[in-house]
């Protein structure tokens, strides 16, 4: 059941509106700000003024967003407003549609021009919310069918007649696929060309602008900054990064000088510009931790928790490189630490012979054969660890 129609007048309560558009009913297309805008999706930012402004210009005597929040299925509470908001969205619509002056209003209210042509998707993406679960559903299912023709049976259920449609469909189905190239070659085979004018014939423009979406959202995540940053977020952003451009540029025929090629290239540039100055720091950062310090020698917690995230990210880089510019910088990295690891395992080994019972100089081993593990192999840290124990036992 829907609260009570309550009249919602407490900033407090607008600005906490804001907070998660629409209480998640349509989270599957919501992406955060980027440089390009794709059909079916829309930023956060977008959304969110366009929650606004039905909280509190088209429905605010029937939604009180603070009293919805609280109920234990708040989108379902929503849920059975939207037919109402929908109607009231329309009305208010068409009641403007041929007064500019209006339309300048609703403008101000949603905050400016490209939030007011996102509104129809928006509204479209409301309308079409029962359809976005099941677009999630199919994504799921896609990682779980093993041949590409059962793959592409299932691709030609989506109602690929109606763009606007499988736009919304489409970047909720890629959100769930684990192997986004999978979708691109049953694309191809259903298509009979692996063109990118071929596809769009096809009706599968929305799945690449689908998968570029995604591509573009795995941007801000590379924007942290300091020691404590999530690397394993960027760790996971980049590696998904590769997965999807890699499901264009890996297998679409793009056509020089297309919108596609040229959001593919501003996309590599983008996350290279943002990965390359990661790279740089990663060889003074290993330098750095595992050296010894003169006096009363410790060992950096933090400085180690720097060095071994970069040896994440570096390892990370190599399996993603087809999709990044930055293979000189990768290049110098990798040989850098590839032979400070080796300087640095066979000092701590030899410094443990002369000083045994050194914790210090114990732990800042055990530090280096961890990154040793990312940057060649378990096998080779299992090896200098079985040396660091005949080293401990001899002494």
């Amino acid at each position: 059941m829907a609260p009570a129609s309550v009249r919602m007048a407490a900033p407090a309560a607008r600005r906490k509106s804001t907070t998660r558009p629409f209480l998640g009913l349509i989270d599957a297309i919501i992406v955060e700000a980027g440089e390009f805008s794709f059909e079916g999706s829309v930023s956060l930012e977008h959304a969110s003024a366009a929650w606004m402004w039905v909280t509190r210009d088209l429905a605010g005597d029937i939604i009180d967003v603070e009293a919805m929040e609280a109920l234990p299925d708040s989108a379902a509470a929503l849920d059975a407003l939207v037919p109402e908001l929908l109607a009231r969205a329309r009305d208010a619509l068409a009641a403007v549609k041929t007064d500019p002056e209006a339309i300048r209003r609703i403008k101000s209210q949603l905050g400016g021009d490209e939030a007011w042509a996102k509104l129809p998707v928006v509204l479209n993406a409301l309308r079409c919310r029962t359809l976005l679960e099941k677009a999630q559903g199919f994504g799921r299912a896609a990682n779980g069918i093993a041949e590409e023709a059962g793959l592409a049976l299932a691709l030609q259920a989506m109602p690929l007649q109606d763009q606007t449609v499988a736009a919304l469909l489409m970047q909720a189905a890629v959100g769930q696929v684990a192997m986004p190239a999978r979708l691109v070659t049953a694309a191809i085979r259903i298509a009979g060309s692996a063109q990118e004018t071929a596809l769009a014939r096809a009706g599968f423009g929305a799945l690449l602008d689908a998968i570029l979406a995604h591509a573009q959202n795995q941007i801000p995540p590379l924007n942290q900054v300091g020691t404590f940053g999530d690397m394993d977020l960027i760790c996971r952003s980049v590696d998904r990064f590769h997965r999807l451009l890699r499901a264009v540029t890996g297998y679409v025929e793009l056509t020089r000088g297309s919108r596609w090629s040229l959001v593919t290239s501003r996309l590599t540039t983008a996350v290279s510009e943002r990965i390359e100055p990661r790279l740089r720091d990663v060889a003074p950062d290993l330098n750095l931790a595992l050296r010894r310090r003169d006096g009363a020698d410790r060992l950096d917690s933090d400085q180690i928790l720097s060095a071994l995230n970069g040896m994440y990210l570096l390892a990370t880089v190599r399996d993603s490189r087809d999709s990044l510019a930055v293979n000189a910088v990768f290049d110098q990295v990798w040989a850098q630490t590839g032979q400070a690891l080796e300087i640095h395992i066979e000092r701590g080994l030899e410094y443990l012979r002369r000083n045994p019972g050194d914790a210090v100089a114990d732990a800042r081993l055990d530090a280096a054969l961890k990154m040793a593990e990312v940057r060649f192999s378990p096998e080779y840290a299992e090896t200098m660890r079985r040396a660091k124990d005949a080293v401990v036992r001899r002494t």
